[in-house]
């Protein structure tokens, strides 16, 4: 049985890119859309969902790339980023409390740095050989 490698750390750098991109370019469509029209300024239900998009396809790299690695400080800082990026994102939508919407960006910069550290220092051909800096 012949198994596909996904590079699951590509995966994750690319959706965490453009879910930055998503991120940053929100305001800017919608302070325009806002300065045509009066009414509805608010971004679209559609549009808010593009950003679980991004938080479910970055679980599921985490979860398989976590699953490889033996750095175990690693692991514990993609499950951490990642759920404060859960948090932030849910504070977003939801007002839980008054953040700031820039601090979603910290998280996910964090899993796009590790996922370069990981494609940088975790390339082997066994499942246990990440150097250890």
């Amino acid at each position: 049985m012949k198994t596909t490698n996904i590079p699951l750390d590509n995966v994750g750098i690319i959706a965490g890119i453009l879910c930055m991109i998503h991120c940053i370019l929100t305001p800017f469509l919608f302070i325009a859309k806002a300065c045509s029209t009066v009414c509805c300024a608010d971004a679209p239900i559609w549009w808010q969902l593009v950003d679980y998009a991004f938080l479910i396809i970055s679980f599921f790299a985490i979860y398989f790339i976590t699953k490889k690695s033996t750095l175990p400080w690693i692991k514990i800082t993609f499950w951490i980023s990642w759920f404060l990026l859960l948090l932030t994102l849910l504070d977003h939508t939801f007002m839980i409390i008054p953040l700031p919407n820039y601090i979603m960006y910290f998280p996910a910069t964090a899993i796009i740095i590790l996922h370069f550290y990981n494609i940088r220092f975790c390339k082997c051909s066994e499942d246990s050989c990440c150097i250890d800096l």
